[in-house]
């Protein structure tokens, strides 16, 4: 159930903030520090949002290097409880009603494999109604997405919701804390995921695209006219910009018997309707880098076990959701090797 801003700025709330804040973090020295006077900090915080004399902290910068290179700002511990107080509370369910069941990112019961298998299931339904792997895949990316939206575009579908004006308030004060939308808030993923949601519905219910699907920046359409994708293609770059947004150069129409690459990975539909789904090579070749640090630093001291059986675990996740056995197994018997056990 929904709840009020009165019902957010009490004691039992941003406490479970609080422990959903700290979760999987309590090694980190700022977790530590919060929670090491916890009770206290947990009341000042009730205080100073009842009073409404909240504002975001500065954000702590770094880049990350996975998937691609990006700058973070994140946000100060107390703003992480914040963000939960709200997001669990009122903004998650009310920003996402009206969201099509193909916006993959950034939703419980969804994310990157509930995204491959709508992926496969479009390219399964595609074959039984055509049969044939012949078709065209409109694939595209939007540049810059997190850096280039609009504030007052994302001001006017957050006015739309009909939040309680403090709340309102609220998120505008995230959103006028930098430009674009810091990666770091836990806000910044369901209003990126707000500001395109029309733009879901218009490529469903305008354009009639029945294989569609959306991770972020990162989309693609499945259709068997190529010219119709290339009319598709034009009102697409027309829609972008309107809300001040354009595509990439890596926005291109290509055969589907090609594949498409999404998601870390490369699926293919055969002329026997059968989909086969490859890992992305970059991440084959990452993997066989840190095997080759594994077993010159592991000896050493440089690396510890547990550190290379998370990574490698992660790794092997994510990998068994393609045609990856043989693969998985090489990777498997090198990591045994290097440890010298059984894993």
């Amino acid at each position: 159930m929904l709840k009020t801003f009165d019902e957010i700025c009490t004691f039992p709330v941003v406490y479970d903030a609080y422990l959903a804040a700290r979760r999987g973090k309590r090694s980190k020295a700022a977790t530590a520090k919060y929670e090491a006077h916890a009770l206290e900090n947990v009341s000042n915080l009730v205080y100073i949002l009842r009073t409404q004399l909240y504002r975001p902290g500065p954000f702590h910068l770094f880049t990350v290097y996975e998937p691609k290179e990006r700058l973070v700002q994140a946000p100060a511990f107390t703003d992480k409880v914040v963000q939960h107080a709200l997001v669990d509370n009122v903004v998650y369910e009310r920003l996402t009603r009206s969201f099509i069941l193909d916006n993959y990112a950034s939703q419980i019961g969804k994310g990157l494999h509930f995204g491959l298998d709508r992926l496969s299931g479009f390219m399964t339904d595609y074959w039984n109604k055509h049969h044939t792997a012949e078709g065209w895949v409109l694939k595209c990316d939007v540049r810059k997405f997190f850096a280039s939206i609009d504030h007052d575009i994302l001001k006017t579908k957050l006015l739309a919701l009909d939040f309680e004006p403090e709340i309102y308030t609220m998120l505008c004060n995230y959103l006028d804390s930098t430009d674009g939308l810091p990666l770091g808030y836990q806000t910044s993923q369901l209003f990126a995921l707000l500001f395109l949601d029309r733009f879901d519905h218009y490529v469903k219910e305008v354009l009639r695209i029945r294989y569609y699907g959306r991770y972020m920046d990162d989309f693609f359409l499945i259709h068997p006219d190529k010219e119709y994708l290339q009319f598709c293609l034009r009102e697409i770059h027309a829609f972008m910009a309107s809300v001040n947004l354009e595509l990439n150069e890596k926005t291109h129409i290509f055969p589907l018997r090609n594949g498409i690459d999404f998601l870390g990975f490369h699926s293919y539909l055969t002329d026997s309707g059968k989909v086969i789904r490859k890992l992305r090579h970059n991440s084959v070749k990452k993997m066989r880098a840190k095997l080759r640090y594994w077993a010159k630093a592991y000896p050493k001291g440089k690396v510890d076990r547990d550190a290379i059986l998370a990574s490698w675990q992660a790794w092997d996740a994510h990998a068994a959701h393609g045609n990856t056995w043989r693969l998985r197994q090489e990777i498997r018997q090198q990591v045994k090797e290097i440890l010298k056990e059984d894993i």
